[in-house]
């Protein structure tokens, strides 16, 4: 009887271990990452069909000692190699392990082609063809502790590629882990009692349409065209034919029988439209219906009586600020589940413990399983009508509380101040202590788009951006910090984890980089001096709204009545809405960004200005300037430190600010007024502006309080024309 071995992804070797046995497998016993097996052929090709677990299907031809590259080579050689490969057929060649002689997999693999090679030219006088995409066979090679055991690999390709996707989303979940997830969640009793399956958050639709296949009776292999053995000398022609008439009979009154109890969504119609393709390749696209929305508002589906599975694949959240982000993603489908499947299943694929907290329901099963090299929760839920688990938040470590007390002293100072004025939207803490190094801005929204009906405002929002840590911390110990420093921060301004936007940096060739950022479109409503304005949190670096600027926006305000504005980089056009509301005459409001512009605009009408009074213009700066023919009573100028846009050339504020300020006193009434600020550090002004303006540095009265212990925050001019013009 022939020895196999079939590979799994870890985590799957018992679940593998019982199908074989299910197979007709005699013997199977699990090993790490795949299961040993003896049977006949007939059960080697059946393996290779209807396994929903295995990766690869490995026939043992031999095992000898290799502790060196000879012995490697000999070994090889010693195999009739002529037995399995014709002479003008295509092979390729596998290597895993390694010895401490043998540790170069690539050279492992080379002299295995070699080796074969070379037996065909002696015995042949001709070789056959290295073929890595689709041989006639496959090898396979391992080594351990100097011993190599030589396999023909009878699936060719992973088993997991079942031939009916078409597309996929940027994580897709590999067919094998999705099966693995619907055994742990006891879907094929569900689906025998006729109970439905509803993935939420289905991506490109492998849980879905794997569970109709397994509903059906639908070999996972039978839309392949490709497996390793059919090229093979050792093939068995007749028997696979046999073995696949059998498969498409049991698929054919499988899918007679099936019902349209399948139900996917996805906030992203991008991955909607690869899942229908795909549900459509695997030939269950009648069955499964997929719709656009989101896990928040998910319900269950009519007309499905009997109790269900709900299983879904939800983001991980791989840097420690999604993770904080999607705690209210969480907590929100815990909360549907509690309340519109009572009675059904539940499971969830998890990658940090916290988040599978927060779902708010006691899991029944845990099971480890690896998507890829990262470990991950399986967690199985009973849905009885029972009470949602209590929340116990766990007390503050030394550190967070050490950020929780600094923070509850600034913000004991700050706040009669700003309650007088008027501020809700200030900086709290900025690296005040240097290990919890970042700086954390409270927002105080009024208003959210879209926001659930329940919502009552004002809300408290935080954003917390790091500052790079010291190349000599090491990148736990910096991730620990951050932590402490979001719960300190969450606890004493008791803001809930599901409201801090927070942006993280990781270390990259060349330097400190922030992290993926988020693409939530989600935009707050805040006040700034009787006027609102849309922020962003979560999607961009910065938030829309620059709060260190607040006291030259209350300046450009102050001198704007029966002004002619100009502002220039003017980002979200804030500035402009001020010196509107301070009596501007005109704004005129020039960046080269068309979304900047789109959300000027938007912030235009949320005070209820508009009309050819309030242009925005897209456009390069200084093209612009060199062009126009205005003339301008007040300019505020707050230019990019430095700029690579295609769209424009190349801009470094030390470099060209002189330019630039020359090019704006072109426009300047001959009473009029430049405000200049920019936030690089060790900025210096041009000696020669000088002689063309009478310059004043007001940058200490353009510094807020909350923003007093980093005076270098930005530096700020006002430029009149000189009295020798």
């Amino acid at each position: 009887m022939p020895e196999l071995f079939a590979t799994c992804p870890k985590g799957l070797e018992y679940l593998l271990r019982d199908e074989l046995r299910a197979l007709g497998a005699e013997e199977a016993r699990e090993a790490l990452a795949g299961v040993h097996f003896t049977g006949s052929l007939e059960l080697a090709y059946r393996a290779c069909l209807w396994s929903r677990l295995a990766s690869r299907v490995l026939l043992h031809l031999a095992e000898f000692d290799a502790a060196d590259a000879d012995a490697l080579y000999a070994g090889v050689q010693a195999i009739d190699w002529s037995a399995h490969l014709a002479a003008d057929g295509r092979f390729a060649v596998d290597a895993v392990g390694g010895s401490s002689a043998l540790n170069n997999t690539q050279f492992v693999a080379l002299r295995t082609k070699d080796a074969i090679v070379d037996q065909f030219r002696r015995e042949a006088g001709t070789r056959p063809d290295v073929d890595v995409e689709r041989p006639s066979i496959r090898v396979n090679v391992r080594l351990h502790r100097q011993r190599a055991t030589v396999s023909l690999d009878l699936a060719g390709t992973p088993l997991h590629r079942r031939g009916w996707r078409q597309g996929q989303g940027e994580a897709p979940l590999k067919e094998n882990l999705a099966c693995a997830m619907l055994l742990r969640a006891g879907w094929p009793a569900i689906a025998a009692a006729g109970g439905a399956l509803v993935d939420p958050m289905c991506g490109s639709g492998t849980l879905p349409i794997e569970a109709a296949l397994m509903a059906a009776d639908v070999a996972p292999g039978l839309r392949r065209d490709y497996f390793g053995f059919l090229g093979w000398r050792g093939h068995d022609a007749a028997l696979w034919e046999t073995l696949q008439a059998e498969a498409h009979r049991r698929a054919e009154e499988g899918l007679r029988a099936l019902s349209p109890v399948f139900f996917g969504s996805d906030q992203d119609p991008r991955v909607l439209n690869e899942a229908k393709r795909n549900a459509q390749a695997a030939g269950v696209a009648g069955f499964v219906h997929l719709a656009r929305h989101s896990a928040e508002h998910l319900r269950r589906p009519e007309g499905t009586a009997a109790p269900g599975l709900v299983i879904c694949n939800p983001p991980y959240g791989e840097r420690l600020g999604e993770r904080a982000q999607l705690a209210s993603l969480y907590r929100a489908f815990g909360e549907r589940l509690r309340s519109e499947f009572v009675g059904w299943r539940a499971s969830v694929i998890v990658a940090d413990d916290e988040l599978g907290h927060a779902l708010g329901l006691r899991a029944d099963k845990r099971y480890t399983l690896y998507n890829g090299a990262l470990e991950c929760r399986l967690l199985t839920f009973d849905l009885a009508e029972t009470a949602p688990r209590e929340h116990v938040e766990k007390p503050l470590s030394e550190g967070a509380q050490a950020v929780a007390n600094r923070i509850t002293k600034s913000q004991r100072h700050l706040r009669k101040r700003f309650e007088r004025e008027g501020i809700s939207c200030y900086r709290v803490y900025d690296a005040d202590i240097p290990e919890y190094a970042a700086a954390i801005d409270v927002y105080t929204a009024v208003a959210r788009d879209d926001a659930p009906s329940h919502e009552t405002f004002p809300q408290t929002w935080l954003h917390v951006q790091e500052y790079a840590p010291p190349r000599e911390i090491p990148e736990a110990v910096a991730r620990d910090r951050l932590r402490d420093l979001v719960r300190g921060a969450g606890a004493a301004l008791g803001v809930p984890r599901e409201r801090i936007a927070l942006k993280t940096r990781y270390r990259a060739k060349g330097g400190s980089k922030y992290g993926r950022l988020e693409r939530r479109d989600e935009f707050l409503v805040v006040e700034e001096g009787g006027l609102k304005f849309r922020v962003n949190l979560f999607d961009y670096l910065d938030s829309g709204l620059f709060l260190d600027h607040r006291p030259a926006r209350a300046r450009i305000r102050a001198a704007a009545r029966g002004a002619r504005f100009l502002n220039l980089f003017c980002y979200t056009a804030s500035a402009s809405v001020h010196a509107a509301a301070g009596g501007a005459r005109t704004t005129t409001s020039v960046d080269l960004s068309s979304t900047y512009l789109e959300w000027a605009a938007r912030n235009f009408t949320l005070n209820g200005f508009g009309g050819p009074s309030h242009r925005l213009v897209q456009a390069d700066v200084l093209e612009w300037l060199r062009h126009d023919r205005g003339e301008y009573d007040l300019i505020f100028v707050d230019p990019p430190t430095f700029s690579n846009s295609k769209r424009a050339d190349d801009f470094d504020v030390q470099r060209d600010h002189a330019q630039l300020l020359a090019l704006c006193g072109e426009r300047l009434a001959a009473d009029g007024l430049i405000v200049f600020s920019n936030n690089l550090r060790r900025f210096t002004l041009d000696e020669g502006l000088s002689s063309a303006f009478d310059v004043k540095d007001i940058t200490v009265s353009t510094i807020p309080p909350d923003f007093a212990r980093n005076a270098r925050i930005h530096r700020c001019y006002e430029l009149r024309r000189g009295s020798a013009r």
